[in-house]
């Protein structure tokens, strides 16, 4: 393809203090998702992709994790756009929460950008992102990068790597790839653009490490559609159910594909299947005959053998598409022994319980389900394998290498396979989110300096850093469950009204005789406090010359003792965790409420009060 140059943002920055080029990972690195790259030249920056990651059990309540960014909001003069490889959101879905601190543009193909575009407007529907489209083969400058495009097959269309000349040598970032031969779409990756890096001379690589750990050469696309075969001639009189990734646009078009040849309706079931369909159709990278496709209000018209439905749910995910259907709370769709369903995707790892158990419910059901694990090839890998990699290297031949797009083991096994094609081990550098890697004329590049890196996390409207104990807190209330003790004293310690006792997620909550236990607990903390070596007495007010001032006999029976509310807190604490432990074996969290005459009910510590702030 024909080159296309073109300028744009300011051809030079200024020169800061720590001239050269500096590079930096704030996403990406030991973990597969949220991947972000920052390449900065003096007082220039220039960022690769912006995406988020999906939580794990370890992180109860939190909707999405994104990168840290703080090292881009100090330098925020300094950051000339953004430039996405493609359109997987572990590489574009941190951008909601990146373009309200950082309005800069964002550079990316047609299908990236309008996939980028539907979610901002979603999300962000207040926003005017400055979108600049560009396609592979094209050469745009952006300050003093000057930035290739170049064409690279993946599980979506329009994937890009990129190659980013800089003052001091030429980097080549991947993206995601994998080197198909005979891909859905005919794109494939273009081995003389990057061979043509390679000859001009490429001073580091930066490259996808997914499947480093696997041998020889991932499977194409195309063998997908040999299995879709199989399966609609196997399952004729059946109504097919096909769960995949939404963003799988070339396994739709072979599901859909294999619909028209078999004679079915295709319905697209599922919010982001469907939006991904309509703009993928919008664009011209998905091909469906409009007469093929069900509206989901007359699926119950259509005979079963005549209709596929495409849905989301493929990992498992709590109220998607396949997931209502198996636990029988979907509107539209009601399963059956009439119905086989295809899972065509593999599982993400950590996600194998939900997947398993949502093909135990479909088989319940009385559903054939065919999946991964019954021998079938229902799914391939957009990722290059070892072998690939190493053709990678061999066409770019780096003078230096940092694998990328991986776990600790994936980047150790690509570092090893760049040590096979006869790089020296001193040219390689396995990093971590935040470790800068510098290069300056003259001298050996290091990784020396840090710069803030790591996680945000997005609960629902709430956005920030949260803290390790937040997150202990909520585990411990999901595993043990809570128990709260109701108190309203005097100012000495009296109790003026019978001890309230509530527990939720307490297995022994509804035994009467725990919480009589519980309520004797509670009397003892209170007859320890009440003892005079647990008051606190009032110390006598003094005049200017030091001396006491008279009081009255009332003011001083009512203030010579005031209530230790912390003490009588640990104390309860204390004695009703005892009793948990002893009957029930119960770690369960022991929020005291503790009301004291004249004052406001509250729990007893800044720590208490926290806890009760969140079960709110």
């Amino acid at each position: 393809m024909a080159e296309k140059t073109r300028s744009t943002g300011r051809r030079k920055g200024g020169r800061g203090k720590s001239a050269g080029l500096r590079v930096i990972p704030l996403g990406g690195l030991g973990e597969v998702g949220k991947n972000m790259y920052v390449v900065e030249y003096e007082d220039d920056i220039l960022v690769i992709d912006s995406g988020l990651m999906f939580p794990d059990q370890d992180l109860p309540g939190i909707d999405l994790i994104v990168p840290d960014i703080s090292y881009l909001e100090a330098n925020r003069e300094k950051v000339l756009g953004i430039v996405l490889t493609h359109g997987h959101e572990d590489h574009t879905g941190g951008l909601s929460f990146v373009l309200q601190r950082l309005d800069v543009p964002i550079y990316g193909t047609k299908l990236t950008l309008g996939l980028v575009g539907n979610r901002l407007q979603e999300d962000m529907p207040f926003l005017t992102p400055q979108f600049r489209e560009v396609k592979a083969g094209d050469v745009i400058d952006i300050g003093p990068f000057r930035t290739r495009f170049i064409a690279v097959s993946h599980s979506i269309p329009d994937g890009v790597a990129l190659s980013i000349e800089t003052p001091l040598g030429r980097i080549v970032h991947t993206g995601d790839f994998k080197l198909d031969s005979t891909p859905i779409d005919g794109r494939v990756t273009d081995y003389g653009a990057l061979a043509g890096e390679g000859d001009k001379g490429v001073l580091l690589l930066l490259s996808d490490s997914t499947n480093a750990e696997r041998n020889g050469f991932t499977p194409s696309e195309r063998i997908i559609g040999n299995t879709l075969d199989s399966l609609y001639r196997n399952y004729r009189s059946k109504r097919l159910i096909v769960s995949s990734f939404a963003s799988n646009v070339h396994r739709i078009q072979q599901v859909a594909d294999g619909a028209a040849r078999f004679n079915r309706k295709i319905a697209f079931l599922g919010r982001s299947m469907v939006r991904n369909v309509e703009i993928a159709s919008k664009l011209g990278y998905l091909h469906v005959d409009e007469k093929m496709i069900a509206p989901v209000e007359d699926i119950g018209k259509i005979p079963p053998n005549q209709l596929v439905i495409m849905t989301t749910g493929s990992q498992g995910e709590p109220f998607s598409g396949l997931v209502m259907m198996s636990m029988g709370e979907h509107k539209q769709i009601t399963l059956s022994e009439r119905d086989a369903v295809f899972i065509l995707a593999s599982v993400i790892p950590g996600n194998e319980k939900l997947v398993n158990n949502t093909i135990n419910r479909l088989f319940s059901i009385g559903c054939e389900v065919v999946y991964e694990a019954a021998d079938k090839m229902t799914h391939v890998s957009g990722h290059a394998s070892a072998e690939e990699l190493k053709i990678m290297l061999n066409l770019v031949r780096p003078q230096y290498f940092v694998p990328i797009h991986g776990e600790q083991r994936h980047l150790a096994r690509h570092a090893k396979l760049a040590e096979d094609v006869g790089i020296p081990p001193r040219n390689i550098f396995i990093m971590s989110n935040g470790d800068v890697l510098t290069f300056q004329k003259g001298a050996k590049p290091h990784v020396r300096d840090r710069v803030q890196a790591g996680a945000v996390l997005i609960d629902g409207n709430a956005v920030g850093e949260i803290k390790s104990r937040v997150m202990k807190e909520r585990r411990d209330l999901a595993e043990d469950g809570i128990i709260v003790v109701s108190l309203a004293l005097s100012e000495d310690g009296t109790l003026l009204a019978p001890i309230a006792i509530e527990s939720r997620g307490l297995f022994a909550g509804d035994d009467a005789n725990v919480f009589a236990e519980v309520e004797k607990a509670v009397l003892k903390a209170l007859k320890d406090i009440s003892s005079p070596h647990s008051r606190t007495r009032s110390a006598p007010r003094t005049g200017r010359q030091g001396k006491s001032t008279p009081r009255s006999q009332s003011a001083r029976s009512s203030h010579a003792i005031s209530l230790d509310v912390e003490a009588v807190s640990r104390s309860v604490k204390s004695r009703v965790s005892d009793v948990l432990r002893r009957r029930s074996s119960s770690y369960a969290v022991v929020l005291p409420l503790i009301s004291v005459q004249g004052g406001e009910p509250r729990a007893a510590s800044a720590a208490d009060f926290l806890e009760r702030e969140m079960l709110a």
